[in-house]
């Protein structure tokens, strides 16, 4: 089993930035993947960002050039720094991970952009 809990998340302005927490605990070792999704009011669950265990990093388009996923050395935490916040950022942000075929999902933490 891998726990992961967020931290991070609030209310910031239009054009600022917030920084993301992720720290797993468990059976972390074997963790392929790692990254960050979230969901909008109304919204289906959408991929943000992932890093992989060699450090290959995907992004969603919108986040492009804004949003950076980094890892620490082992696999016990990763972050996704956020700048240029847009209202249309405003989601509750889930940590993930996947073990192989599993997936595991953290609580969420809640991003709010106001304009």
């Amino acid at each position: 089993q891998v726990q992961l809990v967020e931290s991070g998340g609030g209310l910031v302005q239009a054009g600022g930035s917030l920084r993301l927490s992720c720290a797993a605990s468990g059976s972390i070792f074997a963790i392929d993947v790692m990254g960050w999704y979230r969901q909008a009011p109304g919204e289906q669950r959408e991929l943000v960002s992932t890093v992989t265990s060699d450090g290959s990093t995907n992004y969603e388009d919108s986040v492009k050039g804004r949003f950076t996923i980094s890892r620490g050395n082992a696999k016990n935490g990763w972050y996704l720094q956020m700048n240029s916040l847009k209202p249309e950022d405003t989601a509750v942000y889930y940590c993930a991970a996947r073990r192989g075929h599993i997936h595991y999902w953290g609580k969420g933490t809640l991003v709010t952009v106001s304009s």
